[in-house]
């Protein structure tokens, strides 16, 4: 039949915008600007995300 899949291996940017927010929220409670720490935490989700999604593409390539 067909192989079950986790999430985070069919869409990696979701998995890393949520695990930036968790840690931005950590991040901006310890400096009282929770805001800003939501923000980073976005935009470093995203960006991890973004070259996780870009690593699956090349690797998909080469096989």
């Amino acid at each position: 039949m067909s192989e079950s899949k986790k999430a985070s291996d069919n869409n990696p940017m979701g998995v890393s915008i949520a695990i930036g927010v968790g840690v931005g929220i950590g991040i901006g409670v310890a400096m009282d600007q929770l805001a800003l720490g939501i923000a980073l935490g976005v935009a470093f989700g995203i960006g991890y995300g973004a070259s996780l999604r870009r690593k699956q593409k090349n690797e998909k390539q080469d096989s």
